[in-house]
């Protein structure tokens, strides 16, 4: 694995990291050009924004595509801690990202590996590149150490 992935995972960890200090679920992503040039990078914001959509992976997208002032992100990777839920995969789809990088499998709520494997369909219209457990300890960790916190 090149190590600019490992440090791109990185980035998306210290956003889960923020976004966990701020009550949020604990997942993280960057959204990078073909250059490797961070485009854009948040953590999930749906408690803080009352917005169910607030998914790390909009917020990337949503920025990537302002910034480059168009919908489709063609030659653009998506670096995310947690598989991401079928939303996110539509998302994804639609913006027409080159590859998805992602740490923990979500057996629960993902949409790319588990449930509804959204890529998969035959009414996907794009599927990026998906490449899944890059860092997945470390993500693991943070969302057992933040669900296990709420119990206590």
């Amino acid at each position: 694995m090149p190590d600019f992935v490992s440090d791109f995972m990185q980035i998306a960890l210290e956003e889960a990291k923020a976004a966990a200090e701020r009550g949020e679920v604990p997942v993280g992503a960057v959204l990078v050009n073909k250059t490797g040039e961070i485009l854009a990078k948040s953590g999930n914001r749906t408690e803080e924004m009352s917005d169910p959509t607030g998914h790390a992976e909009m917020f990337v997208i949503r920025q990537a595509a302002a910034r480059c002032r168009s919908p489709r992100l063609n030659d653009c990777d998506l670096y995310v801690t947690l598989e991401p839920c079928t939303m996110c995969a539509a998302a994804i789809s639609f913006a027409r990202l080159r590859k998805v990088v992602f740490g923990a499998y979500d057996p629960k709520g993902g949409g790319v590996e588990y449930g509804a494997r959204f890529f998969t369909q035959a009414t996907c219209h794009h599927a990026p590149e998906v490449v899944g457990g890059v860092e997945e300890k470390a993500s693991e960790a943070l969302l057992k150490e933040f669900f296990e916190d709420l119990r206590d």
